[in-house]
């Protein structure tokens, strides 16, 4: 395997000079219009394909507003699981750390949502090692910015979101932050206490001052500090570990230069620091970890330190509008030692010293460096087709990522296999991509949205992903829209790594294998890919009522999942040999809903709805990920006066599927208390969002009014908590 030199090949430094050089040839652009006289347009004549994909059935916003009239615990996720087609999971329909639920679109998974911020993308979760059903110990990358910085949030689902490239086959989310131009001072503060003294308490502050530097120069600077704190150990009624607590720190500086009318360079630095309490989680089943002392529950048991560093252009000429940016992101993992498999899994006194206190300083430390380079220049340029109005949309893009791995001697003595990335052939990637499309208004009611896309990986090779969006208005107030789109998701790291290995200690071997077993990394493998297809009827119309109906369709193919290599045998063991591999098709298909109206001048309705048809894994049957049948949230907010919002929310899950056959020894369960389905249940919640004056506001209420829990106790799709009645206060001045 070649050396592909991350930083420093010609190919990356080619595509960094192109993008750098697309600033610069937008400066003179717009000089050479301004000198000559030539009016700046302002506005499109037809919406751009951008604008047009948000505009697609599965494709909802979130406002600051609604931001500030809803509690946010600690993660952005919280909220986002409340849009339709989207649910909270773990990593893997095994239920494996289990209350590390992330976002879930369309029941792909979480590894098939892309987290943007700003529009670039947000990678830190791939510095998490991969375990051998696909999970990882992290929380995801939507808790990277707090949710009082927030300005809206975009959200994707299904063939609009192809467009955005690797991992978005299940969705996209855009986490839009503020800029305001104008001077600004923000000051917030949010607590969130339980009823049950079990649970942990939330306690949340931050600031942002913001504002013009002169004529040419504006800046933002914000800071937040956040913990939630660790679930007690006796949360559950027998030994499953509650939810970890998290610290997160996060400090970001953001500076604008107006070079011109209609164009902006901007400067950005971010830091964050996220690190847990611990609270007993295994990483293997979900029972706590044997072995642990007293003295660990609470401590830190793992860190990640994310930077960011970002240059960005946006720009607007007489032909069209370009967004162009370069950034950089590295992500320090650091983690205490566990063991690697079996019943060692999860279970730190594996690595330990031998002074014996049972505290953290006892054990050992393992790193992982991740970065990863990032740049993207793209173009809406105004045009016709046939007589039609259009706007055409370019576009290319490189993602580069790359793990060093720190492994102390005390570890690597025990095993050299925690030794993955010795190798420098296999620490790196590289991503290229190209894509046109066209938003082509065909006739008077049909509007065509026709996309390419072409990705080139220096690991696995070529990648085409078409796409067609359709809008059809069949009156002012009925439209029917659809789309179809093959979407896909790179390999990872670790699963491109033939140095990386999972050794099974013999639990984790398929019937007729013997152990202990060895699943190891593999550089032949394809990316997975999906077809998504979608359609439906939108209304907007009558006193304000609007709503949607989509059917959604995905058939999800070369699924990268452990896999047998006939006839190996690990010389060291003795113990038969597997390997990442693609294997067959997996479905996911349902409905989506949506239904939202004034009910008088001061009610308002709001309610959604995702019913699964069908998730299974062809393969073994299983279902793809652990969501349920069914989701409604509901909400009905009443303006009691023109400062006092009073909202009563709530949602509604149907039962959740369980895994039917091992996903590690490949065998159908038949122990009853393994098959256990997580039945239907309900939280509803009461919240007031109060003006004090016109620069300040509170918010206060109660989460799960009726005190509905779930104990998690790892059978089956039971495999996280749901937290009790809690209260909330929240209070932002501006100044």
């Amino acid at each position: 395997m070649r050396n592909t030199h991350w930083v420093r090949g010609r190919t990356m430094s080619a595509l960094l000079g192109t993008a750098i050089a697309s600033v610069a040839a937008s400066a003179v652009i717009a000089q050479e219009a301004t000198a000559t006289g030539e009016a700046i347009r302002l506005e499109n004549i037809l919406v751009s394909a951008e604008d047009q994909v948000l505009q697609a059935l599965g494709s909802t916003t979130v406002t600051s507003e609604e931001i500030d009239e809803q509690p946010v615990t600690n993660d952005l996720s919280e909220i986002i699981r409340k849009q339709p087609g989207v649910n909270l999971t773990g990593n893997s329909a095994s239920g494996q750390r289990g209350n590390q639920r992330q976002i879930d679109i369309r029941g792909m998974g979480p590894e098939n949502v892309l987290i943007l911020i700003d529009g670039k993308p947000v990678t830190s979760r791939n510095s998490a090692r991969m375990g051998r059903q696909g999970e990882r110990d992290t929380r995801g990358d939507s808790n990277w910015v707090p949710a009082e910085m927030v300005d809206r949030i975009e959200i994707l689902r299904g063939p609009a979101a192809a467009r955005y490239g690797s991992g978005a086959a299940g969705g996209v989310v855009n986490i839009i932050t503020k800029k305001p131009e104008e001077f600004f001072a923000q000051l917030s503060g949010y607590a969130e206490i339980p009823d049950n003294d079990d649970e942990g308490s939330t306690y949340r502050t931050n600031a942002l001052v913001a504002g013009p530097i002169g004529e040419k120069l504006s800046f933002r600077v914000y800071g937040s500090w956040n913990e939630t704190e660790a679930d007690d150990p006796g949360v559950n009624d027998d030994e499953n570990a509650g939810y970890e607590g998290v610290i997160n720190k996060d400090l970001n500086a953001f500076l604008r230069w107006h070079m011109m009318e209609g164009h902006t360079l901007d400067f950005e630095y971010g830091w964050s620091r996220q690190g847990n309490e611990y609270a007993g989680e295994s990483g293997f089943g979900t029972g706590l970890a044997t072995g642990v002392s007293e003295e660990l529950m609470g401590e830190e048991t793992k860190k990640e330190l994310r930077e960011t560093f970002a240059i960005t252009h946006n720009g607007t000429y007489e032909f069209g509008e370009s967004f162009s940016y370069i950034q950089y992101e590295k992500t320090h993992n650091e983690s205490l030692c566990q063991g690697m498999s079996g019943g060692g899994e999860g279970t730190y006194s594996y690595c330990a010293d031998t002074d014996g206190d049972g505290s953290a300083d006892d054990f050992a430390w393992l790193t992982n460096d991740y970065e990863s380079l990032s740049a993207k220049t793209e173009w809406d340029i105004y045009g016709s087709i046939l007589g039609r109005e259009s706007v055409y949309t370019l576009g290319a893009e490189y993602r580069g990522e790359k793990i060093d791995q720190k492994v102390p001697s005390s570890v690597s003595s025990i095993s050299d296999t925690r030794l993955e990335f010795k190798d420098s052939d296999y620490k790196e990637q590289a991503l290229y991509g190209v894509y046109a499309e066209a938003n082509i208004q065909a006739t008077d009611r049909l509007i065509l949205t026709p996309g390419l896309r072409y990705d080139y990986s220096d690991r696995f090779g070529d990648n085409l992903s078409p796409s067609l969006n359709a809008e059809y208005e069949i009156s002012a107030a009925w439209t029917i829209k659809g789309g179809i789109a093959r979407a896909f998701k790179a390999p990872n790291l670790y699963q491109l790594n033939p140095d990386y290995y999972y050794n099974t200690r013999g639990r984790g071997c398929p019937e007729g294998y013997s152990g202990p077993c060895r699943i190891k990394g593999n550089d032949d493998l394809d990316p997975e890919y999906s077809i998504n297809k979608e359609i439906g009827v939108a209304y907007s119309g009558l006193n304000g009522v609007d709503g949607t109906l989509t059917y959604f369709h995905n058939d999800y193919k070369d699924r990268i999942a452990a896999d047998v290599v006939d006839g190996a045998v690990d010389p060291a063991t003795g113990g038969s040999v597997f390997e990442w591999a693609n294997t067959p098709e997996a479905v996911v298909r349902g409905l989506e809903g949506s239904f939202n109206a004034p009910i008088g001048s001061a009610l308002s309705l709001n309610v959604n709805l995702t019913y699964m048809l069908e998730s299974e894994n062809k393969q073994t049957g299983n279902p793809l990920s652990l969501v349920p049948d069914y989701t409604i949230n509901a909400g009905l907010d009443w303006q009691a006066r023109d400062d006092l919002l009073l909202t009563l929310s709530g949602t509604y899950y149907g039962p959740i599927p369980t895994i039917t056959r091992s996903l590690s020894q490949n065998t159908e369960i038949t122990e009853e208390e393994d098959l256990v389905e997580q039945g239907e249940y309900g939280i509803f919640n009461v919240g007031a969002h109060w003006d004090v004056t016109d620069a300040a506001f509170i918010k206060f209420g109660v989460t799960n009014i009726f005190d509905k829990t779930l104990e998690r106790t790892g059978n089956g799709s039971e495999s996280y908590n749901e937290p009790g009645r809690g209260f909330y206060i929240g209070m932002t001045q501006t100044f």
